[in-house]
């Protein structure tokens, strides 16, 4: 049954009676429906790699993008720029759409939204994967599914959202982390599976005809639109169970699943009116505005686009519900969360929404390992998955030794490590960038970026525990939800950062400027949780 008729989970006696199995199902439920929100989120990265692998290797003959430069062809440095384009996209969209996301679990209800988030991804994954058969689809057509796989990224908010209501406090840390972690991990599963579906037919002809095109000689054979169509029949499945087996909360008021669709998709809308307001801003030029204030500027204009379309174009039953839970923005520790959160979560995702691309265009690693017997360059496709699954895994971690540690010490050596690791991998990115052979810094590169990875998933472990522990029942939900929103948008900023930067020819300054925000960070967990006297103890 869909519907509960009572949910106290800090009663021991109900807890063990029924709550712990009804919560558990819900999470292991809620897991895959997050793990391929996050897959069709994030493979842009994977895409824009292999559509400039193609195009390269069949001498410009394949995806010619002239996208905003007068009907011209891109020269190398501006094409590289161009296809950052695709991650960057979705990654606004994705974290736009969870500020809706981050209140819409009181609206809807848990079980309401969770299947329609897998059934609104199934037009991105299908789309992407029809549009990829033909090398003359516009670049505006993929800029436009880049903005509805943003769904997966909304996604985020309102499944951790969900979850925070079904477990008591003392398990906050661990359930969060379980939810969060291996739905993260549809990052890494994306990027271990995409390489391996594109090698051959996999729906028969449905797949369509391969590329083929000459990597440093060898003949290749791909079938890139793979990548999207792979997910379809997985997000058919998911959204029958979520509907079959998941729960509202029964003080969540949502009206009856017709009414919270429509409450759903409405939000969805207004989501969208903010996204769309800074994809436009993003793809169209502003002169000789500086690029780094554009790209910043834009996420403001789209929080508020957003925000004001939540508070002014939603109907008074909906209005009076997220009037009461913007309550969390005269709350101090909201912001403060936030900040913290964006480091770890933040980067986490933009990392991994820039890394397939970063790897080869500073390390000139173009070979995908399809070739066997190949043995020229290194293969990124072999490496790419390890990082943000070594950060997947991890988050569970963080959240489990924050319960018994503490989270704002954990935050606090974790922040340490990330500052030293980031430092050292912008070291090695300039070595690279000034090396005539760039593959030589690559191992110590990517050691150092898995480690990175590695603090990334156990802070994010342990900024959501805190959040669980400061926060009481009624805010927490909407807190969780919020942070993660603006944390999200590390997924458009960083990708973004470093197509300018390599552009520039300067990667390794985008990862000194992280390094710098990490210390702020290490300031303010500090002062306000971590410190002796700290203001609150988590």
């Amino acid at each position: 049954m869909p519907e509960l008729a009572k949910w106290e989970p800090e009663d021991n006696q109900f807890w063990d009676s029924q709550g712990k199995r009804i919560a558990k199902r819900n999470l292991w439920l809620s897991i895959p429906n997050l793990l391929l929100g996050f897959s069709v989120w994030i493979y842009w990265g994977m895409i824009a790699k292999y559509i400039q692998e193609i195009h390269f290797g069949s001498g410009g003959g394949l995806f010619n993008f002239t996208f905003m430069n007068d009907g011209q062809p891109y020269d190398e440095a501006g094409y590289r720029a161009l296809l950052f384009t695709l991650p960057a996209v979705a990654g606004l969209a994705g974290a736009t759409l969870r500020i809706p996301n981050s209140f819409v679990i009181a609206i809807s209800g848990g079980r309401n939204v969770k299947f329609m988030t897998s059934l609104l991804l199934i037009l991105p994954a299908l789309g992407a994967g029809i549009g990829l058969q033909d090398h003359t689809t516009p670049f505006w057509v993929f800029i436009i599914l880049a903005s509805l796989s943003g769904v997966g990224g909304g996604a985020f908010a309102s499944s951790m959202s969900n979850i925070s209501f079904f477990f008591p406090k003392r398990m906050q840390g661990l359930a969060l982390g379980l939810n969060a972690g291996l739905g993260n991990l549809g990052v890494s599963a994306m990027q271990f599976l995409i390489p391996w579906v594109i090698t051959f037919p996999l729906f028969g002809a449905f797949s369509g005809d391969p590329y083929t095109f000459e990597t440093d000689g060898v003949q290749t054979n791909m079938w890139i639109q793979n990548a999207g169509l792979v997910w379809v029949p997985i997000l058919a499945a998911l959204v029958i169970l979520a509907f079959l087996l998941m729960h509202n909360m029964p003080f969540h008021k949502h009206g009856g699943t017709p009414v919270a669709v429509v409450k759903y998709l409405w939000l969805t809308i207004l989501g969208y009116f903010g996204a769309a307001a800074g994809i436009f801003l993003l793809v169209i030029p502003w002169g000789g505005f500086p690029m780094l204030l554009k790209t910043f500027l834009i996420v403001v204009v789209a929080i508020v686009i957003t925000l004001l379309g939540m508070r002014f174009l939603t109907p008074r039953e909906t209005k009076a519900s997220l009037q009461g839970q913007f309550g969390i923005f005269r709350e101090k520790h909201n912001w403060i969360m936030t900040w913290l959160y964006v480091m770890t979560f933040g980067s986490f995702i933009g990392y991994a929404n820039a890394f397939p691309k970063l790897i080869d265009d500073v390390f000139g690693v173009v070979q995908t390992g399809i070739n066997k017997g190949d043995s020229t360059g290194l293969s990124s496709a072999g490496y790419i998955w390890i990082g943000a699954g070594v950060g997947a895994l991890l988050r569970p971690v963080g959240g489990w030794i924050s319960d018994k540690w503490g989270g704002a010490r954990v935050t606090h050596w974790d922040t340490i490590i990330m500052i030293a690791a980031t430092i050292g991998a912008g070291y090695f990115v300039s070595l690279a960038m000034q090396s005539e052979n760039p593959k030589q810094y690559f191992i110590p590169f990517l050691l150092l970026f898995i480690l990175l990875f590695a603090t990334t998933g156990i802070g994010n472990g342990s900024t959501f525990r805190m959040i669980g522990v400061i926060f009481d029942r009624d805010m927490r939900g909407p807190v969780l939800g919020w942070t993660s929103a603006v944390a999200a948008y590390g997924a458009y900023l960083i990708p973004k950062i470093f197509g300018t930067q390599i552009k520039a020819g300067t990667p390794q300054y985008a990862l000194y400027g992280f390094a710098g925000y990490y210390l702020s960070c290490l300031i303010v967990n500090w002062w306000f949780y971590a410190r002796k006297g700290a203001e609150i103890k988590c």
